[in-house]
């Protein structure tokens, strides 16, 4: 672990609760991103949906994405 690892921890250990949080959710809200950017480059045919759904099968399974896309596609159809 280097000196720049421990003191980062130790910043985190200081925080409030409240503080924590936001940086846990602002982390996650960054990995998201940068995930969807590179289904995006990976495939840059693909529609904000077709990203929606390629990230939702990466990250959480083949049969939920499938459920998905059909739940959209029976909306649409509305």
């Amino acid at each position: 672990m280097t000196a720049a690892d421990r003191a980062q921890i130790e910043l985190f250990r200081e925080a409030g609760a409240a503080r924590r949080v936001k940086l846990a959710r602002s982390l996650s809200a960054s990995v998201i991103k940068l995930a969807r950017d590179a289904i995006r480059r990976r495939h840059p045919e693909y529609s904000k949906r077709e990203v929606d759904l390629a990230f939702v099968e990466l990250h959480y399974g083949r049969d939920l994405a499938d459920r998905l896309r059909r739940d959209l596609e029976r909306r649409r159809g509305r």
